[in-house]
Formats: structure tokens, C-alpha cells, sequence
């Protein structure tokens, strides 16, 4: 199997990564890595010779964060993050991932590898950390701001397949974010989404969850329009950075606090662990014409290395091919099924 890498996004960039590709490729023989950046900046951030089934492939073009998305994909053509969607479109590489600018990912994923025959809205897919420590994955979190109910059907079909063949789980739960746990419940796009996911028998439904069961492990994957997942997503990341703040501070604001704080700290760190980004590897975008894994944009070499790890999985179970002939299924079902009266 073969994994792009755009070397020069994220915030630790080109080190992150390349410490990361190092590491997996003197692990893994059977992975070889094409990796896009400027050659003087990655071999100045590590140490020895490229591992043999590394193929550095020099640009000194990089997206940065501030670009608009589409145009700095239109007009930065020798860019790491385009080169690297372009090598898995032309068949040189399974899988792209990338730390950098999520927007132009995005914009990469649809402008250089296409869609998927029949797939209207591609769909990104982060893990989002849970109290029971196994994480959920959110789709969508962003790249489909206006979703319909077939949009939110094909986003469980392709969540529920990642979430089994990536993260191993069996019989992924699936559950449709809502204000309510009752079938009626929620805007129209979310009633006509109801029975959709219901009826499919690609699906283990458990139907709607509330927000403040998000983070509880009740279901593995969530499904909800890209403007609901990313306030979702943003809010998660925030009340968590804020949450371990708020702890530092009060476990410093006087001396016998100090020495609690301390004897705690082993469960602290556990605790802290299970919230940590770095632990959940990187967010699939799920609906285009190849792999694609999204790294955290401050993602540090530990991050970098979990992300491989998912990227790596995605090429070696097929999860493309599964989604591909899945989605077929499930139109045909829909196809198939009796009108409404």
C-alpha cells in the first residue's frame, strides 16, 4: 500500500510528519510513502538517510493556513497538499493525509480526486473523545454545511464501514444527532433522515441522540449536517482545553491543593489521555475517489504516527471499495422501496 504525505501543513510542519513517516516505514516494509515537501526543510528535521520505502518528491509550494481554500487549490497546482491528491488520483498512492489548511483538504479532495459515482456530498469524519474512552465518530463536521436526508443516509452508510473497518468496532452503533430521542423529533431534514437510516439494513440504527449524550459512548457514529458538526466539533475542542485550564489553575491556587494535585496526577494524565486529539488519529474525508485522512493542524509526531495508522488500515481493508459498492446497495434499496402514500 502506498501513503501520500503533504509534509508541509500543520502547525509542527515538516517534522511532525516526517518523524512519524520515519518511524512507521523502518516498522512497516509493506507501506512505501511518497512524501511531498520542500527536501532541504525535511532532511534538515530528521536525522540518517530516508528509510528505503520512503520517495521524497520536492516542492517548495505550501498551502498555508490563512489561503482562501479554492483558490489556493486552483492556483498553487505544484502545492505538497495538491501533488499529494494528485498522486492518488492518477493511482501512485491509496491514501493522502495532511495537518495543513482543512478547508483546501477539503477543496483537494473534490477538486483532484472527484466525488464518487452518485455521492452528492462528501462528508469529514473526526473522532470525537468520550468519557468511556472509545471514542465517537462525528460525520459531518464541515464539508457539507447543507445536508438533506439522503446526504445524512449516505454519511451513516460511509461512517458505519469506516468505523468497522478502521476502528474495529463489530456492530457499529449508529445514532442521528437530534433535540429529542423521539422519532418525530427535530427539523424536516432530520424527520425525512429518521426513516432513511431505519429502514437501511447496511445499518444497526439505535435512532436519534442528544447532545448531551454525545460523549457518553452510547453510539459510535453520529450523523448531522456539516454547520451542526462543526459548532459540535469546535465546541468539544474548546470546553476540553478550557476544562484541563480550569483544573491546572484550581490544583495551583494553594499549597495543600498542590500536593493533592500531585498524588493525582497519574489519574489526572488518564484522564486528560482519553481527551487528548493525539489519541484519535486524524478525520477521514468519506465520499471522494480516494483515501484521504485529516490530521490535527497541531498534530505533534504521536498524533502524525496514529493518523498513518488509520490511513494505512483504510488502504489495506478496502474501506473505498466497501463504501463504493455499499452505497449501490443502498440505492437500490431506496430505489426499490414502496412510495409513501
Amino acid at each position: 500500500m502506498r501513503i501520500a504525505v503533504d509534509a508541509m501543513g500543520g502547525d509542527h510542519a515538516p517534522v511532525a510528519a516526517v518523524s512519524a513517516v520515519w518511524r512507521m516505514a523502518r516498522e512497516r516494509s509493506d507501506v512505501n510513502f511518497l512524501v511531498f515537501g520542500d527536501e532541504s526543510e525535511i532532511r534538515a528535521s530528521v536525522q540518517g538517510p530516508a528509510p528505503d520505502n520512503v520517495t521524497l518528491v520536492h516542492t517548495d509550494v505550501r498551502i498555508e493556513a490563512d489561503d482562501e481554500p479554492v483558490r489556493a487549490v486552483r492556483r498553487k497546482p505544484q502545492a505538497s497538499m495538491v501533488l499529494a491528491a494528485r498522486a492518488v488520483r492518477e493511482g501512485e498512492a491509496d491514501v493522502l493525509i495532511s495537518a495543513g489548511n482543512t478547508g483546501a483538504f477539503v477543496a483537494s479532495g473534490l477538486l483532484v480526486m472527484g466525488r464518487l459515482p452518485g455521492m452528492e456530498r462528501p462528508a469529514l469524519a473526526p473522532i470525537l473523545p468520550t468519557f468511556d474512552g472509545h471514542g465517537v465518530l462525528l460525520l459531518d463536521a464541515g464539508a457539507t454545511v447543507d445536508a438533506d436526508a439522503r446526504n445524512l443516509l449516505e454519511f451513516a452508510v460511509m461512517g458505519s464501514i469506516y468505523a468497522q473497518q478502521v476502528l474495529g468496532i463489530e456492530r457499529p452503533r449508529v445514532a442521528l444527532l437530534n433535540i429529542g430521542t423521539e422519532e418525530g423529533k427535530g427539523n424536516a431534514v432530520c424527520k425525512a433522515a429518521y426513516p432513511l437510516l431505519a429502514s437501511a439494513p447496511q445499518l444497526h440504527f439505535i435512532g436519534n441522540l442528544e447532545s448531551r449524550e454525545l460523549l457518553s459512548g452510547d453510539a459510535d457514529v453520529v450523523v448531522c449536517d456539516g454547520f451542526v458538526g462543526n459548532v459540535v466539533l469546535k465546541l468539544v475542542e474548546g470546553v476540553g482545553l478550557g476544562l484541563f485550564g480550569a483544573l491546572k489553575e484550581a490544583f495551583m491556587a494553594q499549597a495543600w491543593l498542590r500536593v493533592v494535585g500531585l498524588a493525582a496526577r497519574g489519574a489526572l494524565s488518564s484522564f486528560r489521555d482519553r481527551f487528548d486529539y493525539a489519541e484519535y488519529g486524524g478525520a477521514p474525508l468519506l465520499g471522494v475517489q480516494g483515501g484521504c485522512i485529516k490530521a490535527h493542524g497541531s498534530s505533534d509526531a504521536r498524533a502524525w504516527y496514529h493518523a498513518l495508522e488509520q490511513a494505512a488500515r483504510f488502504a489495506e481493508r478496502g474501506v473505498l471499495d466497501r463504501i463504493r459498492s455499499t452505497l449501490v446497495e443502498v440505492r437500490e434499496h431506496g430505489s426499490s422501496a414502496p412510495a409513501e402514500s
